[in-house]
């Protein structure tokens, strides 16, 4: 483990930066072809594509929860990242056959859950509870994740639409098996820099034990699903989400009534708290999925010369973005940190919703001649703004969470944290059209929700400091 006095970061954060990167490859770009899949060679109308995209996206980060208590109590992060990475490329495998769809999209809500929380917290035991390194290290970490998303459209998206739609899907388990690949060949170097001292590298006996539990969630899924094989691949989704929770519950029984003391019940309704507030960020930001780009399909000027860009390569400009500005930011953050010029985390995370917001409102200005298109650099600068608003919360959430929680609760508040973007994900579905309902213009809307909300983040900074404040 390096000095934390100097700017230099642990070895393992490079080998969780490409562990994470390969799997957010293959998440992203199986997401990618997902709607057009199921339109295109499925015959699902674009209503229940979208619908199923929806269930789906909100379900990744359902699981979290699950998977996240699960190693907290059982399993331990190393195992269950392990057990996460093997099942999701098992599903994405399945993808490749259309008679196994609904398999693949339970077996890759599952796998998530088990990856996403854990690679997240494992990530903080690097660290000591006050390294000023922390939220700069999330922030590269983070860079990790968006050059992932970046590429894997491009490159997924081509070879499943151009070539064949099954081979964009191998590609994506191909991604994950290279992430599982550079995670358990590294598995000395991760154990000498935790210094929680739970990492290790795993026995045969142990590697066997992750294989079979991995295998496990087949039949698992499979048996969710046989139990109603008559109902549609949305009702199916459905079914599987209330039996993860009811397997949460029934997980979480005996300790559902435990004590828990005063200063990590303190802590736990902080990350409630922020977690809230990070709703609003979401509910805006993805709306890049869905309403962005069919503004940008509509209302901008796409011809450059004689090429029109495609809608569909504006969703890259965010995280080209972050691939840019992230290693900045983390150096921004740590000398913040270390000066005299100190951001709490709630006044970070409160001036990244309020950048969602002026994204928004210049989105708001420029949108108002309805009768000529707009330059596509007015968006770009849209999409700058909510990056780095992005840049302020989601990584500074993530080091947070791992900071704040308490220590044997570290995964499974991380999967209450991923659970914010479960109800973020599928509000920003529904959002667009509840508000046509009540005649209320979607851009205005998130620009006085986003500014309100995070304006009030802001200014709430030292009463929650003070539910941590030892």
């Amino acid at each position: 483990m390096e000095n934390n006095n100097t700017l230099s970061q642990p070895k393992s954060l490079r080998i969780l930066f490409l562990t994470e990167m390969w799997e957010r490859f293959s998440y992203y770009g199986m997401r990618a072809l997902l709607v057009l899949y199921l339109v295109q060679s499925q015959g699902y109308s674009a209503f229940d594509a979208m619908h199923i995209y929806a269930i789906y996206t909100g379900l990744v980060y359902l699981t979290p929860v699950i998977g996240g208590y699960l190693a907290d109590h059982y399993l331990g992060q190393q195992k269950s990242i392990l057990i996460g990475g093997i099942t999701m490329m098992f599903g994405h495998l399945f993808m490749a056959n259309p008679s196994t769809l609904n398999l693949a999209l339970g077996l890759l809500i599952i796998g998530n859950g088990f990856f996403k929380p854990n690679i997240s917290s494992l990530l903080g035991g690097f660290y000591l509870t006050n390294d000023a390194r922390r939220d700069g290290g999330y922030s590269f970490f983070y860079v990790g994740i968006n050059m992932g998303a970046f590429i894997a459209p491009l490159l997924i998206g081509y070879v499943g639409e151009v070539i064949d739609w099954h081979y964009g899907f191998v590609l994506a388990a191909v991604g994950m098996f290279m992430g599982l690949l550079h995670f358990s060949l590294n598995q000395k170097q991760i154990a000498s820099d935790d210094l929680t001292q739970r990492s290790r590298v795993l026995s045969y006996k142990e590697w066997w034990q992750v294989m079979a539990l991995a295998l496990l969630n087949i039949p698992i899924v499979l048996l969710v699903l046989t139990l109603h094989p008559l109902l549609t691949i949305y009702q199916n989704l459905i079914w599987l989400s209330i039996f993860l929770i009811v397997t949460y519950v029934v997980l979480k029984k005996r300790s559902l009534f435990q004590a828990v003391p005063s200063h990590d019940l303190k802590r736990i309704i902080y990350i409630a708290i922020l977690s809230l507030f990070v709703i609003f960020f979401w509910v805006g930001f993805e709306q890049a999925g869905g309403s962005l780009t069919l503004f940008a399909h509509e209302k901008i000027d796409r011809q450059i010369m004689s090429f029109i860009i495609p809608a569909s390569f504006f969703q890259s400009v965010n995280p080209l973005i972050i691939i840019f500005l992230g290693p900045l930011m983390a150096n921004i953050w740590l000398r913040i940190d270390r000066g005299k010029l100190r951001m709490s985390t709630p006044q970070k995370m409160g001036s990244g919703i309020m950048l969602l917001g002026l994204g928004f409102l210049l989105l708001s200005v420029v949108s108002q001649n309805q009768d000529s298109k707009i330059s596509l650099w007015w968006l770009v600068m849209v999409y700058f703004c909510h990056t780095l608003g992005e840049l302020c919360l989601s990584p500074i959430g993530l080091s947070m969470v791992s900071k704040v929680s308490p220590k044997k609760l570290v995964s499974i508040m991380m999967g209450f944290w991923f659970l914010s973007s479960a109800i973020a994900n599928y509000m920003a579905g529904r959002l667009p059209e509840l508000l046509v309902y009540f005649n209320i213009n979607l851009f205005s809307f998130l620009t006085a929700t986003s500014l309100l909300a995070g304006l009030l983040l802001y200014f709430m900074a030292p009463f929650l400091e003070n539910l941590i404040r030892k």
